[in-house]
């Protein structure tokens, strides 16, 4: 049995933050951030949560699909942001949608985990433990960047995205994943929870605050890995590029899916974006796009998608699946 999507939903703020509205906070402007990033908007919690943005990610994804809250099995859900360490979020979906007899758990992988949830969901499907499961990506990315860093702030927006996955007979799925813990500095985040944080900031022994990258080395790390992984999993499953409808990559910077596509050789048709809009909404933006890709009437059965995510960690993953 593999997982079948059957459902998508997205929720983001109504509050949007544009280029312009940045450039009177930090020393920036539309024509700057557009040219290395793509991005011309992203949309900011106002008193949303990333718990809420969740809940109504997954209503809208069960609305479309047609199952029951009662039916669903399992909730997954990828998320570095939550507003609370316990409960998890997805128990507090759980709740929120009268998911009764669901189980549930948290998965911070920060941009990969949604693409990693997903993985999961199809292996808990593939072994008989689950037939409904509810994968869902939410992040306020909001809470986690220091605004008057410019490196940083232009690039994140806050949202949810959810999929619905039913068991069903159908092409097997191929998966792949990995981790470079060693390379993890290249992109961290502090956490406001950590008992002392203001006073290490204050007195320099660290130099920022929430999120710090090294861009240069995550646009390295892109580059290369996501398609080396593209590739692995395109020889698991005995497929071509040629044979990939479309190509859903976490959506971090329009240079660097153009970078993934020149690499594989392969059209820039094929990668949908929607960044200009949302920005980077880590963990949220694949389930986001596939629910505006499917909306949209772009997505027909029996098409094949490619998905990957990368980021914190270092992490990154890939799947191959038929809608």
């Amino acid at each position: 049995m593999v997982g079948k999507i059957c459902g998508t939903g997205s929720y983001v703020p109504a509050r949007v933050m544009d280029n312009d509205d940045l450039s009177r906070i930090v020393d920036t402007n539309d024509a700057w951030i557009r040219e290395r990033t793509g991005i011309g908007k992203r949309h900011i919690i106002d008193g949303e949560t990333t718990s809420y943005m969740a809940g109504q990610a997954a209503m809208r994804a069960l609305e479309r699909s047609g199952v029951k809250p009662d039916e669903i099995d399992m909730i997954l859900l990828a998320t570095s942001s939550s507003e609370t360490v316990y409960p998890c979020a997805a128990c507090e979906v759980q709740r929120m949608i009268g998911a009764t007899y669901a189980s549930g758990y948290d998965i911070n992988a920060a941009c990969t985990g949604f693409v990693l949830a997903f993985n999961a969901a199809q292996a808990y499907i593939s072994a008989g433990f689950c037939r409904t499961v509810l994968v869902i990506g939410a992040e306020s990315m909001s809470n986690m960047i220091d605004w008057t860093d410019r490196g940083t702030c232009i690039l994140f927006g806050d949202g949810a995205g959810a999929v619905v996955l039913r068991a069903e007979e159908g092409t097997p799925v191929s998966m792949a994943a990995h981790s470079d813990g060693e390379k993890g500095p290249a992109l961290t985040g502090l956490s406001r929870h950590r008992k002392g944080w203001e006073k290490e900031l204050e007195d320099g022994a660290v130099k920022e605050s929430f999120i710090h990258m090294d861009g240069q080395g995550v646009f390295k790390f892109a580059v290369r890995k996501v398609p080396e992984i593209i590739e692995e999993v395109l020889e698991k499953a005995d497929a071509s590029l040629d044979d990939i409808d479309y190509f859903v990559l976490h959506q971090a910077n329009r240079r660097i899916i153009e970078a993934v596509a020149k690499r594989l050789k392969t059209d820039i048709s094929k990668f949908p974006m929607n960044l200009e809009e949302y920005a980077n909404t880590s963990a949220a933006t694949v389930p986001i796009l596939l629910d505006e890709m499917d909306r949209s009437g772009m997505l027909k059965r029996g098409q094949k998608l490619m998905t990957a995510g990368f980021g914190a960690g270092l992490t990154w993953a890939a799947c191959l699946f038929e809608w």
